[in-house]
């Protein structure tokens, strides 16, 4: 099932994504599960917002992909390397990205994004999909220069617009052989799949819940395979994630 997240002259709504139309649901999803209303928009007249605004946090693991934490001349780490993102970093498929005044090396890195529907804590690998909502795409744009330079990631990995997230979230995905794809401009730089993780998403989200409570629509960024590059004003970045969609985001500055 496809959750999507718009508006079309008023306020913003939840509704089911079919074929070309969506289904206005009663309410949050998170909180009063999904209650179709019996309206109905076409997809074309309504504007795709990010399928999730994190009221809490955006989680993100990165090194988890062996080939890409060797591009970047890192190790595997022994354990998940783990970050944050604000809520405020959350834009959606389709809106333009500004790019901040304080970097000239904004790199992309598609990713799947786990979106959690129950407050959990400490929860074991094998009870993680009891826990998980969804599946979304998400882009973990970094400031690669601000990254060496700052000793932390916070303003790298966490200005405004750095995680763009869409177009929908889907409820049911085979996320342990899920096939990714990053263009730039139309043209592939990204391939990967997620049978090539280090760790497994049942995994992630069990080590996240360890040091955090999960929230209802929390959002974990799972981490990139290979292929990350720079982006710069003018160009476009499609992310397609096999079973969900494509996500697509134009640069400016």
């Amino acid at each position: 099932m496809l959750i999507a997240r718009f508006v079309v002259d008023s306020d913003p709504m939840y509704g089911v994504v079919e074929e070309d139309e969506v289904i206005v649901i009663a309410g949050d999803p998170f909180f009063q599960g999904i209650k179709p209303t019996g309206a109905k928009h076409k997809l074309e007249d309504v504007r795709l917002l990010a399928p999730i605004i994190p009221r809490s946090k955006v989680v993100c693991f990165g090194r988890t992909y062996a080939d890409h934490a060797a591009e970047l001349g890192n190790a595997v780490p022994a354990e998940p390397l783990m970050f944050l993102k604000p809520n405020t970093a959350v834009v959606g498929s389709g809106d333009p990205i500004t790019l901040p005044r304080f970097s000239e090396e904004i790199s992309y890195e598609g990713e799947l994004a786990v979106v959690i529907g129950r407050i959990c804590k400490d929860v074991p690998a094998e009870k993680a999909q009891d826990v998980i909502f969804g599946y979304t795409i998400a882009n973990d744009l970094t400031a690669r220069d601000a990254q060496r330079t700052d000793g932390q990631w916070a303003r790298a990995k966490g200005w405004d617009g750095s995680c763009p997230l869409g177009p929908w979230i889907q409820t049911e995905l085979d996320h342990d052989d899920t096939q990714l794809t990053t263009r730039l401009d139309g043209v592939v730089v990204q391939d990967g799949n997620t049978s090539e993780m280090v760790w497994g998403i049942n995994d992630l989200v069990a080590y996240a819940s360890q040091a955090f409570t999960l929230l209802p629509g929390d959002v974990i960024l799972t981490g990139t395979p290979a292929g990350v590059g720079l982006v710069t004003e003018g160009q476009r970045v499609e992310v397609e994630i096999e079973g969900i969609g494509t996500m697509s985001n134009t640069f400016r500055r």
